[in-house]
């Protein structure tokens, strides 16, 4: 089983803003793959099913950005899994609009949601799907930037991305799998 943790904010204030990238992935993701995220435990909105024969746990915290930590350990500990069984898709201003990259563990690099998951599991094990948003011309502006609605031409690639998103976090389960069966294989020969 796996965790797949969209980070955002919750409420309708939110719903488009470019923080939010993480909650819009995940509701594409629970669209595609037919699982509802209709329960509300763990402090997230969540779902169970599979994709691609792997069972997953969707979610997204009901806590804002700076606590999601206390989710993602909530639901670790409800289905009994370590913090490398978790996918976490989150916003990414060092990121150009439509970019997208994968990491399998390090730093938050200054996205509060991730830094409040390593510092609540106490590890950077996990992977992530850094969704690029660009970032403000006045870093003093990232707050309101980061908060404020997708316009323009980023608003008309914003559904190409997320699909895009979608796309590896279903390749990630994938490879985790693979790479999961090969080291069982390895420890028996």
């Amino acid at each position: 089983m796996y965790l797949i943790l969209g980070l955002g904010n919750p409420g309708p204030q939110y719903e488009l803003t470019r923080h939010n990238v993480g909650f819009l992935v995940l509701d594409n993701l629970a669209e595609k793959h037919r699982i509802p995220l209709t329960q509300h435990k763990h402090r997230s909105l969540f779902g169970q099913g599979e994709i691609g024969g792997h069972p997953v746990v969707l979610a997204k915290p009901m806590t804002y950005m700076n606590e999601s930590g206390r989710a993602a350990q909530a639901l670790l500990n409800a289905w009994n899994l370590s913090p490398d069984r978790m996918i976490v898709v989150h916003d990414d201003i060092d990121l150009a609009p439509g970019k997208i990259k994968r990491k399998f563990q390090g730093g938050d690099a200054g996205q509060r949601g991730v830094a409040s998951c390593i510092e609540q599991l106490g590890t950077d094990g996990f992977a992530r799907i850094r969704v690029g948003i660009g970032r403000p011309e006045n870093k003093h502006q990232i707050v309101d930037y980061v908060l404020s609605p997708f316009s323009g031409g980023d608003l008309e690639q914003l559904n190409e991305v997320v699909e895009q998103a979608v796309q590896r976090v279903e390749a990630i389960l994938t490879e985790i799998e693979t790479q999961s069966n090969q080291t069982t294989e390895e420890n028996t020969e």
